[in-house]
C-alpha cells in the first residue's frame, strides 16, 4: 500500500515523546480531579480496538447489528438522496457497516451517464493506524474502482485537515452512537465542527442510540463474556505503554450502570485495593483508596426530537430519519441548507 492511501495527520510537528505528552495533559488533569475520570479516547490503541470489534459482535451488545440492520435497508435511500459524493467517516473502525453505503454509492458512481473522477471515493478516519491500514488494504482488495485515503488521527485533527477545500459534494458520517461519548457541550462543539467542515448542500449523517429499558442497557455494557471489561481496563495497559506507567489491571474491576436522570450509561473501573500507580513520563503519581472509582465513558441515549433540534442549532437540518422496528436506534441524516 502507498503512502497516498494511509496518512498520518496530527496537526503539530512534535517528537513522539513531545506529542504525547502534549496528550497526556488530559490524563494528568482527570487524575487529579476527584472524582477521578480518563479520556475515552484512550481506549484506542490497537489492542482497544481490536476489542471494541468483538464487542460489536457480543449477543447482549445490540447498537452495532441494530445499526447495521438500518444501514442494509435503507442505504439504497442513503445514496439516492444524496447522489454521489465524497464519503467521510469518522472512527471508522473496520469499516464493517460502511460497506453497506459503500455498495450503495458504488451503483450511484456506476449510474452515472458521464465519468466523473472520484465519484466513487471514501476517506476512513480513525487514531489506530493498526486497524485503518488493515480496513483500506481489506477495500481496495473489495471495490477496485474506490478512491480511498485513510486518515490517522483524532476527530478534530481530521475536520480541521479537511477544512472546507472539496470541490465535490461531501457527506461526513458518524456512526455507533460515538457521539453519546461526548457530553452536551462537547457534543455542540464537535457539531460545529462537522458542520464547519462542510459547505451548503453537504450532508451529515449520524447514528443514535435511543432511550430505552435499564436492563437492556446495562446487560450491553457488562457482557458475560467480560470483553466489555478487558476493553476498559485496556485503558490502563494503554497508559503504561503510551506514559511509562505501572498501573496493575489486576488492582481494578469494570463495572457500567445507566444513569436514568441523565440518560446515559456511565462506565467505570473501580481500585480494588489502596495504592499508588505512576505513569513516569508525565512525572505523575496518583493515590487510589479501595472503593475509589475513574470514569472511564459515558455513553448518552438519545431522544430523537432534542437531537434534531441539536443538529439545527449547529446549522445542521434534518433530512431524514430511520429507525429499526423497536425503535432501539436511528440514523439521521442533514445537511447544510441552501441558503
Amino acid at each position: 500500500m502507498t503512502v497516498k492511501h494511509l496518512k498520518i495527520i496530527h496537526q503539530h510537528n512534535s517528537s513522539v515523546n513531545q506529542t504525547f505528552e502534549k496528550d497526556g495533559h488530559d490524563v494528568i488533569q482527570g487524575l487529579t480531579e476527584n472524582p477521578k475520570s480518563l479520556p475515552s479516547k484512550y481506549f484506542y490503541d490497537d489492542r482497544g480496538s481490536e476489542l471494541f470489534e468483538q464487542i460489536c459482535d457480543l449477543p447482549e451488545y445490540y447498537p452495532t447489528r441494530t445499526e447495521a440492520s438500518i444501514l442494509k435497508e435503507y442505504a439504497d435511500q442513503i445514496a439516492t438522496i444524496t447522489g454521489s459524493c465524497e464519503l467521510v467517516e469518522l472512527g471508522s473502525g473496520s469499516s464493517t457497516k460502511t460497506n453497506y453505503l459503500l455498495n450503495a454509492y458504488q451503483k450511484v458512481a456506476n449510474s452515472l451517464l458521464e465519468v466523473i473522477p472520484d465519484a466513487f471515493s471514501y476517506i476512513p478516519i480513525d487514531v489506530s493506524g493498526g486497524i485503518l491500514k488493515t480496513t483500506v488494504l481489506h477495500l481496495q482488495q473489495k471495490y477496485p474502482d474506490l478512491n480511498v485515503e485513510g486518515l490517522i488521527g483524532t476527530y478534530e485533527e481530521a475536520l480541521v485537515y479537511l477544512g472546507k477545500n472539496h470541490l465535490r459534494s461531501r457527506m461526513i458520517f458518524f456512526l455507533g452512537s460515538s457521539i453519546g461519548n461526548f457530553n452536551e457541550a462537547e457534543s455542540n462543539d464537535f457539531l460545529g465542527k462537522v458542520s464547519h467542515s462542510l459547505t451548503q448542500g453537504d450532508y451529515f449523517l449520524l447514528g443514535i442510540d435511543l432511550q430505552k429499558p435499564k436492563d437492556i442497557l446495562e446487560a450491553a455494557y457488562n457482557d458475560s463474556q467480560e470483553v466489555t471489561a478487558a476493553f476498559n481496563l485496556n485503558m490502563l495497559a494503554h497508559l503504561n505503554w503510551r506514559f511509562q506507567g505501572n498501573f496493575d489491571l489486576n488492582l481494578f474491576k469494570h463495572q457500567a450502570i445507566y444513569n436514568e436522570i441523565d440518560h446515559q450509561i456511565e462506565m467505570y473501573l473501580h481500585a480494588q485495593v489502596n495504592h499508588q500507580a505512576s505513569l513516569d513520563i508525565l512525572d505523575l503519581k496518583v493515590q487510589f483508596q479501595s472503593g475509589e472509582r475513574i470514569l472511564t465513558e459515558i455513553s448518552r441515549k438519545f431522544n430523537l426530537e432534542k437531537v434534531q433540534a441539536q443538529l439545527r442549532s449547529q446549522g445542521l437540518e434534518t433530512v431524514k430519519i430511520w429507525t429499526d422496528p423497536q425503535q432501539w436506534f436511528g440514523l439521521v441524516l442533514c445537511q447544510v441548507p441552501h441558503h
